[in-house]
């Protein structure tokens, strides 16, 4: 396996994140996944399968002066994903500024830390994707930090994709995901999207998989963000 490249997926003990961590495990590469709790982590590592044993470590990128000690003893990385998210639902009446603060540094400050920390140990060919949301384009009721930080994922791209060049950076932004554990409970509201969905298909974590894979494996994408909604955005 002198040739596996290592997929580190920041957020990927649970839900999308783990399963495009593993995607890349059952292609024969090395992957790292991490998650906030170092034990948890590591179970799940455990029970990944491939032909490289994954590896597990405990990171929060909601604080993100911890996260070079954390990454230390990865020593080297060819893809980054970035899928740590985290839900919160708050209004301006009803304003919570513990909560918003945590979601806004990991979503901004923890994912630049880990990109700056990861990018030396990144091959002039490598690449990352980080995760957005569609909140940024149709906010709801108590997305006010939701939005606001999908937002600067957007912007994001832009900046970094030309200050890491050649390393290659986009985005995913995903519209309601069904069968991801966000949304797997919530038929009523699902079914809302798909009635507005053109091809009245909802998306799948597969979906995301595999929109993941083409942002890491195609040379030519750059500094996107891309939105995975099956059209939802349309109407």
């Amino acid at each position: 396996m002198a040739d596996a490249r290592t997929v580190a997926v920041l957020g990927g003990t649970a839900g999308i994140g783990l399963e495009i961590a593993r995607y890349y495990a059952a292609g024969g590469d090395r992957v790292v996944i991490s998650g906030r709790d170092a034990q948890r982590a590591e179970g799940v590592a455990k029970q990944i399968p491939g032909a490289v044993p994954a590896t597990g470590i405990g990171l929060d990128l909601a604080e993100p002066a911890r996260i070079a000690d954390a990454l230390s003893g990865v020593d080297r990385v060819d893809h980054l994903v970035l899928a740590a998210v985290e839900r919160d639902a708050s209004t301006v009446a009803g304003y919570d500024i513990a909560r918003a603060i945590r979601l806004v540094t990991l979503k901004l400050v923890g994912y630049t830390e880990a990109v700056r920390v990861t990018v030396p140990k990144m091959p002039p060919d490598g690449a990352i994707v980080l995760f957005g949301g569609l909140a940024k384009e149709r906010p709801y009721p108590g997305s006010t930090t939701v939005t606001t930080v999908n937002g600067g994922i957007d912007s994001m791209v832009r900046t970094l994709a030309l200050q890491l060049a050649p390393i290659r950076v986009n985005a995913l932004h995903p519209g309601v995901v069904p069968d991801s554990p966000q949304w797997i409970d919530k038929p009523e509201a699902t079914e809302r999207v798909l009635s507005r969905t053109p091809g009245r298909r909802m998306i799948t974590m597969a979906d995301m998989v595999d929109a993941t894979a083409f942002l890491l494996r195609n040379q030519s994408v750059n500094g996107i963000n891309l939105h995975v909604d099956g059209g939802w955005l349309l109407t």
